[in-house]
Formats: C-alpha cells, sequence, structure tokens
C-alpha cells in the first residue's frame, strides 16, 4: 500500500493530520464502527475521565483493527465524535501520540455532539483502514 499525503496548507500537519491522502495499491478496506470506552462485556467505563475514555476507545479501535491484521497504522480516515470538545482537546495528546507511534496522521474530522448512544461516554472513534 502507497500513501501519499494531501496538504495544501501546512497548518493541519503541525497539528498531527493530513488535508487528505491518496492510497494505492491496497486489496482490503476495513470500516470501523463507532469504537468508545466500552469494556469487553458491552459496559461502559470511565465515566467524567475524558483522557482514560480517549484511551480506551484507542484501544478498542486497536481491536478491531488486529482483528484483521491490521494497526492504527493502517488508519486513512478518523472521525472523533464527542460532547465535549474543549476537554477532549486538553487530552488529545492521548490521540495524537499513538497515532504518532504509528507514524500516521489521518485525515481527521472532530464533532462536538449533544450526547452519545451511551450517556457517560464522552468520547466516539470512528475509523477506515486499508490494507
Amino acid at each position: 500500500m502507497e500513501r501519499t499525503a494531501v496538504n495544501p496548507w501546512a497548518w493541519s500537519v503541525e497539528l498531527g493530520y493530513n488535508q487528505g491522502e491518496t492510497v494505492s495499491g491496497h486489496t482490503r478496506t476495513l470500516y470501523c464502527a463507532g469504537q468508545t470506552a466500552m469494556s469487553g462485556d458491552g459496559k461502559p467505563q470511565h465515566a467524567g475521565d475524558m483522557a482514560a475514555q480517549l484511551a480506551l476507545s484507542l484501544d478498542n479501535l486497536e481491536a478491531v483493527l488486529g482483528e484483521t491484521g491490521m494497526s492504527l497504522a493502517n488508519l486513512v480516515r478518523l472521525n472523533v465524535y464527542t460532547t465535549d470538545v474543549d476537554l477532549l482537546f486538553q487530552h488529545y495528546g492521548v490521540l495524537a501520540a499513538r497515532l504518532g507511534a504509528a507514524g500516521v496522521a489521518p485525515p481527521t474530522t472532530m464533532l462536538g455532539v449533544t450526547r452519545l448512544a451511551i450517556p457517560d461516554l464522552m468520547v466516539e472513534l470512528e475509523g477506515t483502514a486499508v490494507a
């Protein structure tokens, strides 16, 4: 798989994401459902703790990717939904560090929403990956 960043402006790279990416030579595409801070038995975790919810949401996204032999390095799109944009930005380093360690800066959209499907959840990550 070959990825080429598309950045008509440099500011987004400084924030840790590309404006777009072209992907060629891939054979599989995985569309992930939104991943949240849910335990393996489907119970919400870390009520009121954005950093912990973000970390567990990433762990869960990685688990879905791992089931297909992929990792965060295969992400080509990431949508972030949160009930508190300002609070998420205070803990955005959790996400940026994990993506940086994987060597990716996928095109990302962040949306503030009134609530997620389960009231105690504050963040949801929806990804698309290719291999």
